[in-house]
């Protein structure tokens, strides 16, 4: 199996600064432009695991090149080309201090909260007697704040974030209608392929006093997929959905008694575990995209690869 991309150094053109997030290696270019490198790193619980997945980089950036593309009609985006399979280079914004999560259904982080006790999310009342992977009435919006490496985002109503003075009620507004209208169409575009749009996170910023989308979209590190084909069998019967997103690797975390608490151990990432992700990630874009996954193994090294393609696209701008 090919070698996982962990960490990049590079060093550009008109580079101001590096920023290292969970998955992603950001430069800054000029304070222009943003070169995206999407490593093969992975994360679970807000935790960046020891060992990287073959491939997932590739995956994650094809995948979000494409529905960028795909919903530049809705929302101005931040993507101005990209130059290699693990790079997208766009515009520089400036980053709202939120998540703005979509939700259709009642699962992951939400159904555990509501099995404890809460019957309220993100200040939207939930109604009693809801069943895990039972559709809302129609998606809501559950906003984070975003955090650091190493912290929880953490759940915050429409309210406090305009409260707080996070974003205003204007900006809070269109973020809300975008948000919305984006899941609709990746929504639309998952029954395409016989899938559910279960829930995402969408992050905004701005540029020259307009919103853009940024960073990723409908990715399976940013969204949960179910099949649609036996969706409502499962359901009636109290099983488990079949799904496409990265929540396999948090249950694997969670038989193992990881959680990403204080004190826990990440468990031992084996080859065979290591593989069998990777094989997961190369379904998932098959299945998301309607296309087959082209591994870009032609012997160049892919870091020497990924340098030159950027280099050859700055020169350009």
């Amino acid at each position: 199996m090919a070698k996982a991309i962990l960490n990049t150094d590079f060093h550009f053109d008109g580079q101001k600064s590096l920023y290292k997030g969970k998955v992603r290696d950001v430069y800054d270019i000029r304070d222009k432009y943003m070169v995206m490198v999407v490593s093969d790193r992975i994360s679970a619980f807000d935790v960046v695991l020891p060992k990287g997945i073959p491939y997932k980089g590739q995956v994650l950036n094809q995948i979000a090149s494409k529905f960028l593309d795909a919903t530049a009609d809705i929302c101005p985006n931040w993507k101005i080309a990209s130059p290699d399979p693990m790079v997208t280079v766009g515009y520089k914004c400036e980053t709202f201090p939120v998540e703005m999560i979509v939700r259709a259904y009642l699962t992951g982080s939400s159904w555990r909260d509501y099995k404890a006790g809460a019957r309220s999310i993100c200040g939207i009342p939930l109604p009693e007697g809801m069943k895990e992977h039972q559709r809302f009435e129609k998606p809501i919006v559950t906003p984070t704040t975003k955090a650091e490496i190493g912290a929880h985002d953490q759940n915050i109503s429409k309210e406090e974030i305009i409260a707080q003075g996070l974003v205003s009620r204007e900006d809070y507004e269109k973020l809300e209608e975008y948000a919305l209208k984006l899941f609709q169409r990746g929504t639309e575009m998952a029954a395409e392929r016989g899938l559910i749009l279960v829930d995402t996170k969408y992050e905004f910023g701005k540029k020259d006093g307009e919103i853009y989308l940024i960073d990723e979209i409908h990715t399976p590190d940013s969204s949960r997929y179910f099949y649609a084909d036996g969706y409502e069998e499962r359901f009636v019967r109290g099983e488990q959905q079949r799904q496409l997103s990265k929540e396999f690797v948090r249950e694997w975390l969670m038989e193992h008694r990881f959680q990403g608490k204080s004190g826990q151990q990440v468990p031992e990432m084996t080859d065979e575990f290591v593989a069998s992700v990777s094989d997961r990630y190369i379904e998932l874009y098959e299945k998301i995209t309607g296309e087959k996954f082209v591994k870009d193994d032609n012997g160049i090294d892919p870091l020497e690869r990924i340098e030159a393609n950027v280099k050859n696209i700055l020169a350009r701008l």
